[in-house]
């Protein structure tokens, strides 16, 4: 823990595969600007695509997940009037956090931000949400035969409140030094707030929430246009390990943050690589069929959902979608594996370079 007190002792050299993604993500950045004035309608549509992809993704990280996705719609869109289970209830909490981000100056950040988020994710259900932890916790492994292995042991709960006020005073002054890149700031704040683990219930979904504010502070707001809970919900495995990874020795001085800056940097730079994939496609000369019918055989995955083509190529309506398909389908291109929502899609191995 408290990554931010020798900083270039502990980040001041950074290797080379980050460096090359830090310079990625800052081309990136640069980007945005000009899809802002030039591609409006293609933003706000990937904001709403990536809104619901984040409120879901996010929970169903911490195994909440509702399973009729008509439902889980109407939630994140307000039309529920009632909320039936458990699921529900934090499927809406993390709806309402997000959107507060999104919709409302939420700055400075401080304790309060962090206390108002977890207050939010947890008041539709009957767990009092909005404070610190009054025991002390472990981080845990479960192994499928149920055993667990202590990962690492957070900070007590009794100097948690000292441990946030803390980080949040050093995580300003190292910003505005302007010494070291605010990109690896915002990921070694995430892995000390990880560390410090406030929360009795939470933590997870409050970091993925503030990885998102933290960014956008600096200008990088990706994370509004392509879902970083949804990258990390797909590389489950390499974030739990990087995290395991980064967390040996935190509360000895002893830890390597590289893990972790190394898997975070690359999900910042991955999202900008999707983010200039779906502008490209989305300027992409031709009819929409024709740009439909180029991601399938060229850009897609080789087994994908309508789902996927529907986020990867905006305002495209799912009925087109589903014409170039079974036209792709009549001449042998892709292959239909079940039916309705569940159907998945598979290009023919020997047309992916057709």
């Amino acid at each position: 823990m408290r990554s931010f007190t020798d900083l270039d002792t502990l980040i001041g050299l950074v290797p080379s595969h980050v460096v090359t993604r830090l310079s990625a993500i800052d081309f990136g950045r640069g980007s945005e600007a000009l899809y802002r004035d030039q591609m409006p309608g293609l933003l706000n549509e990937l904001a709403d695509r990536a809104r619901v992809l984040s409120i879901t993704a996010s929970s169903a990280i911490e195994g909440i997940v509702v399973a009729d996705a008509d439902r889980a719609q109407r939630i994140i869109d307000r039309q529920a009037t009632s909320l039936r289970n458990r699921s529900e209830q934090e499927l809406a909490g993390y709806r309402d956090a997000q959107d507060y981000l999104n919709r409302e100056d939420w700055r400075p950040l401080n304790a309060g931000l962090m206390l108002h988020l977890h207050r939010l994710l947890f008041a539709h259900t009957a767990v009092p949400g909005g404070a610190f932890k009054n025991e002390d916790n472990l981080v845990v492994d479960r192994s499928p035969d149920g055993s667990t292995t202590v990962r690492f042991k957070p900070v007590p709960a009794a100097s948690t409140p000292f441990a946030i006020d803390d980080l949040i005073k050093r995580y300003k002054e190292a910003v505005g030094a302007g010494e070291h890149h605010p990109v690896l700031l915002s990921g070694l704040f995430i892995l000390d707030f990880l560390v410090i683990h406030p929360f009795e219930d939470g933590n997870g979904r409050v970091a993925r929430l503030l990885t998102g504010a933290l960014l956008g502070e600096h200008g990088y707001t990706v994370g509004r246009y392509v879902s970083l809970e949804q990258a990390i919900a797909e590389s489950a495995d390499a974030y739990y390990q990087a995290l395991l990874n980064s967390t040996h020795g935190s509360h000895e001085g002893t830890t390597d943050p590289w893990p972790w800056l190394g898997y975070f940097s690359s999900l910042i730079a991955g999202a900008y690589a999707v983010f200039a994939d779906r502008a490209a496609a989305a300027q992409t000369p031709g009819t929409k069929q024709q740009r439909v019918r180029e991601h399938i055989l060229r850009h897609a995955p080789s087994t994908f959902r309508l789902a996927d083509i529907r986020t990867a190529m905006p305002g495209v309506s799912d009925q087109t979608i589903r014409l170039v398909l079974e036209q792709l389908r009549s001449e042998g291109k892709v292959r239909a594996d079940g039916t309705g929502r569940s159907a998945t899609w598979t290009r023919m191995t020997e047309t992916a370079s057709s």
